[in-house]
């Protein structure tokens, strides 16, 4: 049915439209909405006959706006590009779908002004939640949503003083297992590819593996490092020819990546270059992605649980905006090398 407004143009079906249909008050058509259990069985079954004969769609903004928050959480990634930030929406999504919730995705693409922006779209949309894999975990937008009622979780990311809810993986313990990894496999010289510089994972995984050296009896400083502008295939290719391009008695002949995107890269690279991996240069790449197992030369990768970081995430969101007794927690998985063929004996 086409509803007409002044002047000729058609405009969508209200509440008072449909009570006047079905012949009921416009507060029993608001009860079928919302509680539809105070209403009768014959009642309700009309109501809802007359919204459908209507073409009748609620007005889900100004509900939100009645109660001062949308059903929505957000999640803004920090890649778009990167598989394992796509499993961990998934994750989310598993959870907002059981309550009822909507899931809007940002890409912050790695920069921070992107990512603030975003962030202050999200404040004046008043959703529910905000989960973020941040830039910079020290950013004082993140504060700013906090102070103004908005509930944050940090996802991939620890947070310190506890000052809002963290679900990660220990990335340091992570960094070490890659560089343990190798040297067990009785390679000296170790490269680490990643960047840039702050973004925390980075800080974190080349942190672990300069434990791993020290530990070993050598220096931190032994730890060849590559940085990168972005956590990337092509970046990941270009630190493949950088390293080709080292002397060879220098060249590492071994690399832990920030993550498995750069680690297949740096693969292709080494193809394209006649580079023997793993006897010329072994690889560990991180996240553990599907793409790692599938590559032309299965890569060796420090594993995620990454769809469960992301219900946790949510499940810790939807506690914190719904109960009034919320403790803020910091969940750190604990995660796993998995050998492949991009490593092997020495």
């Amino acid at each position: 049915m086409v509803l007409m407004a002044a002047g000729g143009a058609t405009r969508p079906a209200s509440v008072k439209d449909v009570a006047a249909a079905a012949g009921v008050s416009v507060g029993t058509v608001s009860n079928v909405l919302n509680r539809p259990e105070r209403v009768s069985g014959r009642t309700r079954a009309r109501v809802q006959q007359a919204m459908r004969e209507l073409g009748f769609v609620r007005n889900e903004s100004a509900r939100q706006l009645r109660a001062g928050h949308s059903r929505v959480l957000a999640y803004v990634m920090l890649d778009a590009t990167n598989p394992f930030f796509t499993d961990v929406a998934r994750g989310i999504e598993d959870v907002a779908e059981l309550a009822d919730l909507a899931v809007f995705i940002c890409n912050s693409d790695q920069r921070a002004e992107r990512e603030r922006s975003y962030l202050t779209r999200l404040k004046e949309q008043r959703v529910q939640g905000v989960l973020i894999t941040p830039v910079d975990a020290d950013d004082p937008a993140l504060g700013d949503l906090a102070q103004h009622g908005t509930p944050v979780v940090f996802v991939d990311r620890t947070v310190a003083g506890g000052r809002c809810c963290s679900v990660a993986v220990d990335d340091v313990l992570g960094g070490r297992l890659a560089a343990d990894h190798l040297l067990d496999l009785g390679h000296e010289r170790i490269a680490y590819i990643g960047g840039p510089e702050r973004i925390g994972q980075v800080r974190d995984r080349r942190e672990g593996a300069g434990h791993a050296l020290v530990a070993a009896g050598r220096s931190r400083d032994d730890l060849v490092v590559v940085e990168t502008e972005a956590l990337t295939v092509a970046e990941g290719r270009g630190a493949g020819a950088r390293i080709a391009g080292m002397a060879r008695r220098t060249r590492p002949t071994a690399a832990v990546c920030a993550n498995d995107l750069l680690a297949l890269g740096l693969l292709q690279e080494c193809v394209s270059l006649g580079i023997s991996v793993p006897d010329d240069l072994a690889i560990v790449g991180y996240d553990d992605i599907d793409f790692a197992a599938a590559a032309a030369v299965p890569l060796t990768s420090v594993r995620q649980p990454r769809r469960q970081l992301g219900r946790t995430a949510a499940e810790l969101l939807i506690d914190e905006a719904t109960n009034p007794y919320h403790r803020h927690q910091q969940v750190l998985f604990t995660p796993e090398l998995v050998a492949r063929a991009t490593t092997r004996q020495r």
